[in-house]
């Protein structure tokens, strides 16, 4: 599979913008090996986050039923049309638009070389969406964040975030050199499947980000630290916490395990 990425830039005059989260993949060897993973089908729909100027688009739009791809910058869009239209292809549809203010047509996977400085909100947004499964390229830092386990440096607001709404591997790592402009990170390629997570309640999200906003500290004066994140007042949580007898609220955050933190919430929930 050739990649004439740098020939198509100099053709068309783009400059890429590093800023924008513009890094285009290069290394045919760590495409085919995303393509592979996606494992796309003739009946499937994907959807693609940040398509640029098609290196990913037009060989999964010969696999698949349909490619919608969404690219926000109209001149590299407008670029992409026209590969689309010299590939001879009619299965893909081109959305000029910002992936995270516009809802999504319904797609079966998702296959996106993601822009990294909206990594977190459009994962939590595509996770509102039924489909089989992604394959993501993430900054790999990120990645790890993804499914860290307890107790490691890693372990994060994400990592219980995503606990309960999908199953997570890293299938691949990727070398700035793979990229042009070259990023000043490594990177990785996650495989993502959507899991039926058990019942979160309301509060569950905003208790995550109160704690891990103190992850060292002990559950209860991480709440209290961050009560604002609650809708709560400092004073009025901590006096309700006060009469909380739960051996979790004395745990340092970085310590408690998914399922303990879901209990917290329980907790907390109830009390406010």
């Amino acid at each position: 599979m050739p990649n004439n990425t740098k020939e198509i830039l100099n053709k068309y005059n783009i400059r890429l913008d590093k800023n924008k989260s513009q890094n285009y993949l290069i290394d045919n060897n760590k495409l085919e090996n995303i393509l592979r993973n996606a494992d796309i089908q003739s009946d499937e729909t994907i959807l693609e986050i940040g398509a640029g100027i098609g290196t990913m688009t037009i060989p999964m739009a010969k696999k698949a039923f349909k490619v919608i791809a969404i690219e926000k910058d109209p001149i590299i869009a407008d670029v992409l049309g026209q590969r689309i239209v010299k590939e001879k292809l009619d299965n893909v549809e081109i959305i000029n638009d910002d992936a995270l203010k516009i809802d999504f047509p319904d797609f079966d996977k998702i296959v996106s070389n993601l822009p990294y400085q909206i990594s977190s909100p459009i994962t939590f947004k595509f996770l509102e969406y039924d489909f089989k499964k992604a394959v993501l390229m993430y900054q790999l830092e990120f990645a790890k964040r993804m499914n860290a386990e307890v107790n490691s440096k890693e372990y994060s607001r994400l990592s219980v975030a995503l606990h309960y709404r999908a199953d997570i591997s890293i299938i691949d790592t990727l070398p700035p050199e793979a990229f042009v402009p070259q990023p000043k990170v490594n990177s990785a390629v996650v495989e993502l499947i959507p899991k039926n997570s058990v019942d979160l309640n309301d509060c569950f999200d905003d208790v995550i980000r109160a704690l891990f906003q103190h992850r060292n500290k002990k559950a209860r004066k991480a709440l209290i630290q961050s009560a604002h994140e609650l809708h709560y007042d400092k004073k009025e949580l901590k006096a309700l916490l006060s009469g909380v007898d739960n051996d979790l609220f004395e745990e340092k955050v970085f310590k408690l395990s998914p399922d303990e933190i879901l209990e917290i919430s329980e907790v907390i929930g109830e009390l406010l």
